[in-house]
């Protein structure tokens, strides 16, 4: 792949990009899984194959950027801070990808009425993590603290959701299935945090 000219505004509109694709995938594996739509969350299983494509693109840009002996100081830090990000995206879209999954085998009709309400809610709380995590992406702001906030409700609302487990309020297999997606939205959530603290490095000077 060539690319011409690269700058910072070339990555960041990429990155920008990114965090759209990831955000909508989780929107819309939530809601294939509490809907029943089977065809939207096959829809975003296919679509995880974009972000891991555009992960790679950005990665690329980045490199050839640092290999620019121009590229110095700030704009430097900031290719760093770039490389750091991109794994959290990409594994953050995969989480997505494994909830679309269970949406497919409609696992959502299967859960109990309790369980979809916190799956739902911990859905809620993960995409305003993850929109808050992309806009300070976009104005270099300092999130990792109101983000952590939210990250405990996450964890929270897994505990509520793993004593309803232990309840024995749904068939075996299911509540396995549905453990499983408990620990995927926490996931999510920790790679937001994440994102906010790398996010922030990329403020301090060098």
């Amino acid at each position: 792949m060539m690319f011409g000219p690269i700058d910072n505004g070339d990555i960041d509109s990429r990155m920008a990009q990114l965090f759209a694709l990831v955000s909508e995938a989780l929107a819309g594996a939530t809601h294939a899984l509490l809907s029943g739509n089977a065809e939207i969350g096959l829809a975003v299983v296919e679509g995880d194959q974009s972000v891991d494509d555009l992960t790679a693109e950005v990665e690329l840009l980045v490199w050839k950027q640092i290999e620019d002996k121009s590229t110095t100081g700030t704009m430097l830090r900031h290719l760093v801070g770039v490389l750091l990000i991109l794994p959290e995206l990409e594994r953050s879209g995969d989480l997505a990808e494994h909830i679309a999954q269970r949406a497919v085998t409609r696992l959502g009709a299967e859960m109990s009425p309790l369980s979809r309400g916190i799956v739902q809610r911990m859905a809620e709380v993960a995409l305003e993590m993850w929109r808050d995590a992309a806009d300070a992406y976009g104005d270099r702001a300092a999130q990792a603290e109101a983000l952590s906030e939210a990250d405990e409700e996450i964890d929270i609302l897994h505990e509520r959701l793993t004593k309803e487990i232990a309840a024995e309020s749904m068939p075996t297999a299911i509540g396995a299935q549905v453990t499983l997606l408990a620990r995927f939205y926490e996931r999510l959530g920790d790679h937001a945090v994440n994102l906010a603290r790398r996010i922030e490095m990329l403020q301090r000077p060098s």
